[in-house]
């Protein structure tokens, strides 16, 4: 029942994600300083967001693996590494959106900023993740090994995404957006904003469901040839 609840509202993000893009380019204003390239905001912001949500959905089922022992343990490894999946497109996609950004605030798809650099490296957390798990395939201890170190990623996103861009200078429109750490923007703006980022939320569940269903489908015939 709670199941077939989640799978009809994540399907909401066929309503609400045209609606955002609606709203990024007819409704909300350009932000002062920045010109039409903030319109980049709506998506980049909300890619960001749910990299954050997806590596923490992500390191928080391997913390219910490694720590319960019912009959979900399983599928609770597939649905980790499935969220550190759309997790890591996120990501990639969320540095794409940035260097388009960077290109047209600052003249260069790439300055090796603060928030481009632990963006890479946490990039370069997750491809580990996934390299570690091809290695230890024919390991039986290889579902505690790798849920461990999920843990121990989402341990580190904080670190790369919070603490470590705001540790040095930095070019990014942050200070302009927000100054005082707290959002400043018009109605309009922030209306536009919450919206995608809901309809990105959204987005990743509908993913996350679907992967977890094709994971679920492939282990039965794996099972049936076993």
């Amino acid at each position: 029942m709670h199941r077939t609840v989640m799978k009809y509202i994540y399907r909401l993000v066929y309503i609400i994600m045209p609606a955002a893009i609606v709203m990024a380019f007819l409704y909300a204003p350009p932000a002062e300083g920045l010109g039409e390239s903030s319109r980049l905001l709506y998506v980049h912001v909300p890619l960001a967001w749910v990299s954050v949500l997806a590596f923490s959905v992500s390191g928080i089922l391997s913390l219910l693996f490694l720590f319960t022992g019912n009959g979900e343990r399983t599928e609770r490894v597939h649905a980790a590494r499935n969220s550190a999946a759309i997790g890591l497109l996120f990501t990639v996609l969320a540095t794409f959106s940035g260097s388009v950004w960077s290109k047209l605030s600052w003249g260069a798809y790439w300055n090796w900023d603060p928030r481009q650099t632990s963006i890479i490296v946490l990039m370069l957390v997750y491809i580990a993740y996934f390299s570690l798990e091809s290695a230890l395939r024919e390991n039986s201890s290889r579902p505690r090994i790798v849920s461990a170190y999920l843990v121990f990623a989402m341990v580190t996103v904080p670190f790369f995404v919070f603490v470590v861009p705001r540790m040095f200078p930095s070019l990014h429109p942050d200070p302009i957006i927000n100054p005082d750490r707290q959002v400043h923007l018009e109605s309009a703006m922030k209306i536009s904003l919450m919206t995608a980022i809901a309809a990105f939320t959204l987005l990743y569940g509908y993913l996350l469901d679907l992967a977890n269903r094709v994971t679920a489908i492939k282990e039965q015939q794996k099972g049936h040839l076993l």
